[in-house]
């Protein structure tokens, strides 16, 4: 049998085209056979560049800002404005530790405060005197300072008060005096009350007294203890810093059961934070387990625009007011106005 022509085929010269397929073309899709009564399969449309499409909001509540410590900002309102000034709060800016930014605290909280129109009264109870020195005192040319006013009943607190260069802010100086003071006053009666005493006529003239103590829980730090109405803590965001400040709330425990049944403790100042570390964030989460809403919201970050105010001898709401240092001690004294004198 010819199998080429049986095949179809035309021999050796016979094109490939003329050979039937060997695979069946696939069947005409179900719309084709169905004819015009198939839908038209829906188009792809592509979004316009930049365009969003709508999409609905599936969001709760807004989510409260927490600040630093972990816990919400408050929204704290400005001072309210004071007419007559007096019946001053006694606060001490208390701890044992040396440099956790007691007297930046005292120089700076004093100057927010009176830009709101407090009268303040700064007190340097440090012989170091640095709180002295930070506004701009030289301590070799003081002729009086707290040492004369507290061992010395011819001298009043007229006499050793001196501007501070801040409108609405004085100072009593101090120097290296005052650490004889410490020796003296033990043979003393009533040796605790002896700065109460001298700084009662001042009460009425001030809305804020602020206190500077020394780095120590002696005789000085009881005598401030003891004159005032609250305690400010100061405390660096450090762990061993954090570890000591359980031996001031034993002192000012001590204090208030035996001398002052009045102190309170004001709050916990969080100073020198530095959020980018795993070790201040730590210390801070520990310091909010342990004294709770005692701890300021306020965080004082470190800055070293509090180290070129107090070369400048000024603080730093009139050195740098635009700084983010200024507005922490703004933001303090808010919070202190709202907590323990508009109250």
């Amino acid at each position: 049998m010819d199998l080429t022509r049986y095949l179809g085929g035309g021999g050796r010269g016979s094109s490939a085209s003329q050979m039937p397929p060997l695979v069946s073309p696939p069947p005409a899709p179900e719309t084709e056979r169905a004819g015009s009564s198939a839908e038209e399969p829906i188009p792809f449309v592509r979004s316009e560049p930049g365009r969003q499409d709508p999409v609905p909001d599936q969001r709760g509540p807004a989510e409260p800002v927490l600040g630093p410590t972990g816990r919400p900002m408050p929204d704290l309102p400005e001072p309210r404005p004071v007419t007559t000034h007096g019946n001053a709060r006694v606060i001490s800016m208390c701890n044992q530790k040396g440099g956790v930014g007691k007297t930046t605290t005292t120089i700076n909280l004093g100057a927010a405060l009176a830009e709101y129109g407090r009268k303040v009264l700064l007190v340097d109870f440090d012989p170091q005197g640095s709180l002295s020195v930070g506004l701009g005192l030289n301590p070799h040319d003081m002729e009086l300072s707290i040492y004369n006013l507290l061992m010395q009943r011819d001298v009043s607190t007229d006499d050793v008060i001196v501007p501070s260069g801040i409108p609405g802010m004085d100072l009593l100086p101090s120097n290296i005096d005052l650490s004889a003071a410490e020796v003296q006053l033990v043979h003393e009666v009533a040796r605790e009350q002896t700065l109460q005493r001298v700084l009662q006529p001042v009460v009425d003239e001030y809305d804020v007294v602020l206190i500077d103590c020394q780095p120590s829980l002696g005789l000085l730090t009881v005598n401030a203890l003891t004159a005032s109405d609250g305690v400010i803590v100061p405390l660096e965001c450090e762990y061993f810093a954090l570890r000591g400040v359980a031996l001031l709330k034993t002192t000012i425990d001590k204090v208030q059961e035996r001398l002052n049944p009045n102190l309170a403790i004001d709050g916990v100042l969080a100073t020198m934070y530095d959020g980018r570390t795993l070790h201040g964030r730590e210390v801070m989460e520990r310091l909010v387990q342990a004294w709770g809403d005692s701890v300021f919201h306020t965080v004082i970050r470190r800055t070293v625009k509090f180290s070129d105010s107090t070369v400048a001898g000024e603080p730093i709401t009139t050195y740098a007011g635009a700084s983010p240092g200024a507005e922490a001690y703004r933001q303090l004294a808010k919070e202190v106005s709202a907590r323990c004198l508009d109250g």
